[in-house]
């Protein structure tokens, strides 16, 4: 028992020691990748506005008329401070435009998973039960289709479906102007915020409003939980110890469910945790599809705005939080299955 425990404290320090290197590369990739294009982020904002004097006066006051490297240390030591710097321009802090507009990307992110769990999940068992059948078949096409498609073109056709079936159905942003006067933001997450106020008409529209959006991304990401859990359940299937399973005389549907199933979720959790970036990168894609007040919009603004200060500052955010979760998917799939600590 104490080498088991120990073996785990052991993984989840190597781990934890891990996350300094693996975001040291990460944020030295941005720094430098954004300064590999031609120019300066003040002249690519502001170049043809202002005369070259204002200009030398901008790139002083955000100090990129230092040393390359002055700047690489500098960067890195806001980001340890959890400071992304301030936009040029509406001269913002980007931690603003993060706690403003991420609560939308959350809810639109969480709500994408379980729309993807709801419809991974279980197309994926039938079709790894009905291996090489017809509904594996269609279940395996299904997969591809909504992982390939574009997920704006996939917004699109919904939009189109919903205007034509279900008129009346809100097809963009994440609630109507009536919703977003009346609740009061305390926690800058509206679908949070509804709750709070009481407001049940409140709610009902955020969630109304959040089922195309939802649905688009998690689409995207059910396509590959589709295709991973049938793998693994027809690998399942192979083990020892479902045929011991049926030969005790235990249902078909019940070895599926609690022996080979169970058993092929725990590579699933590494993926739906490495899909964390994909997600993100769905997000800003679905965000400007149905107008979504988002880390995304805000994002694409600011890239049209040429504005590489707050793009350096959301990315590196974006890259924080993908590194932080596989970090712990590493470390629930350590709980789950005792063989990787090894």
């Amino acid at each position: 028992m104490k080498s088991g425990s120990g073996s785990l404290s052991r993984y989840l320090l190597v781990r934890m020691l891990l996350v300094v290197p693996m975001m040291w590369v990460v944020l030295t990739v941005i720094f430098f990748l954004l300064r590999v294009a031609p120019g300066d982020p003040v002249s690519a904002a502001f170049g043809g506005r202002l005369d070259e004097d204002a200009l030398n006066v901008r790139r002083a006051a955000l100090g990129l008329d230092r040393p390359l490297v002055v700047q690489y240390l500098e960067y890195l030591g806001d980001v340890a401070r959890l400071d992304f710097g301030n936009t040029i321009s509406d001269n913002r802090p980007v931690l603003d435009v993060i706690r403003d507009q991420g609560g939308a990307t959350l809810t639109l992110t969480l709500g994408a998973f379980l729309f993807a769990l709801l419809i991974g999940l279980p197309l994926g068992r039938l079709a790894g039960r009905h291996r090489d059948s017809g509904a594996d078949a269609t279940i395996r096409i299904f997969g591809v289709v909504s992982y390939a498609a574009p997920i704006f073109w996939v917004g699109i056709m919904l939009v189109l479906l919903v205007v034509k079936f279900f008129p009346g159905w809100p097809t963009y942003d994440i609630a109507s102007t009536v919703t977003k006067f009346t609740v009061q933001p305390r926690t800058h997450i509206l679908l949070v915020d509804a709750f709070l106020s009481g407001n049940g008409a409140a709610v009902t529209d955020v969630l109304k409003h959040h089922v195309l959006p939802c649905v688009t991304l998690g689409l995207l990401l059910s396509g590959v939980i589709i295709r991973l859990v049938r793998i693994n359940v027809i690998q399942a299937m192979k083990g020892d110890y479902v045929e011991a399973a049926r030969a005790r005389g235990i249902p078909e549907r019940r070895v599926v469910r609690r022996h080979a199933f169970r058993n092929a979720l725990v590579p699933v959790i590494t993926v739906i945790g490495l899909q964390v970036a994909l997600t993100l990168g769905g997000a800003v894609l679905t965000e400007r599809t149905f107008n979504w007040p988002g880390i995304g919009t805000e994002l694409i603004q600011y890239i049209n705005a040429r504005d590489y200060i707050a793009l350096q500052g959301l990315v590196t955010f974006f890259a924080l939080i993908v590194v932080i979760v596989s970090v712990l998917v590493d470390i629930l799939n350590a709980l789950v299955d005792p063989r990787v600590r090894y």
